[in-house]
């Protein structure tokens, strides 16, 4: 495996009594999309403006690309491009001068600059804003333009924080577009969001942050599919479920939850994958005409509210 793209091991940022970042430790490979989850104010900002460098950890290491963020601050910015949840215009430019002004600080220049901005302008779709004045673009634009401003220097790795918040649907649509995009190109995106299906359409992996520590790192799937926890199966039979619906009230860690044309849902205690194919192998041996066994997902949304409950009772270490 090749060295990851970013390396966090037992970071901590403090402000006074409140421990924003509690040791937290993570790694993200190259070209992955990781998915950054938490309610307000749980480390997420915080953590992102350390990798960026905008802030100092008070312990633990970031090292980006092999590069540590304290030490080698200036190697670390030339590999990341930050798009922070709110960002500073300028009243008085358009979107060509905002772009010209940060591919300038860059340090582009001449006829590569005018290249540069060029192919940005045109993969964000802000040409046919260029004379408009920033000051006067909708939300969707304003992060459309936020985005192509980070991407002027090809970074290796983007840090997005809240890229679709406040958007309206279409606007969501495009920059999911636009990352699916970019990881197709290769780069390595870590995304904040509070709009966890489309984060579980665009991430091959997710880091869930609670009270400034990591409480589950995984795919969607990974969390929605606990092992041991209870889970909906759906049944279908070819014929009357009266006979079952008898037989599951005598079975210990079944409920039945519905019943339709087709067959029954039924609640399953600690559905645990082996529990699961015992369980179907043991209505098959019943004579029970099960066409149809299938446990059904739920909400990522529904997931992450039940993993923070477990994690205030402590079940989740």
């Amino acid at each position: 495996m090749s060295a990851p793209m970013v390396d966090v091991k037992d970071l901590c940022r403090n402000f006074g009594n409140v421990k924003a970042v509690d040791r937290i430790s993570f790694q993200i490979q190259p070209g992955q999309v990781v998915g950054f989850i938490g309610e307000n104010g749980a480390g997420k900002t915080t953590t992102m403006r350390m990798m960026v460098t905008l802030d100092l950890p008070d312990s633990g290491s970031i090292h980006i690309n092999g590069f540590d963020t304290v030490g080698y601050p200036n190697e670390v910015r030339k590999r990341v491009g930050w798009m922070p949840d709110h960002y500073g215009a300028y009243d008085f430019m358009d979107v060509s001068e905002y772009m010209d002004f940060f591919a300038r600080a860059y340090g582009y220049e001449g006829k590569e600059r005018e290249m540069r901005i060029a192919e940005v302008m045109d993969f964000t779709e802000l040409n046919k804003l260029r004379d408009r004045p920033v000051k006067k673009l909708s939300k969707g634009q304003a992060q459309r333009l936020c985005l192509g401003r980070t991407l002027i220097p090809d970074p290796e790795l983007l840090i997005l924080d809240e890229p679709a918040a406040g958007l309206d649907p279409r606007a969501r649509i495009e920059v999911k577009n636009l990352v699916r995009i970019l990881a197709g190109e290769g780069k390595t995106l870590f995304i904040s969001s509070h709009i966890l299906s489309e984060l579980e359409q665009m991430c091959d992996d997710m880091l869930f942050i609670s009270d400034g520590r990591i409480v589950h790192q995984g795919s969607s799937e990974s969390l929605k599919v606990r092992e041991g926890q209870p889970a909906v199966v759906r049944i279908r039979f070819g014929g009357e479920s009266a006979k079952f619906e008898e037989w599951i009230t005598f079975q210990e860690g079944l409920a039945l939850v519905e019943r339709d044309k087709s067959g029954v849902r039924i609640m399953v205690e600690n559905a645990e994958t082996e529990r699961l194919v015992m369980l179907l192998r043991k209505m098959i041996k019943e004579d029970f005409p099960v066409y149809g066994f299938e446990r059904e997902d739920i909400r990522l949304e529904d997931a992450f509210v039940d993993l923070l409950n477990q994690t205030e009772k402590g079940a989740v270490k």
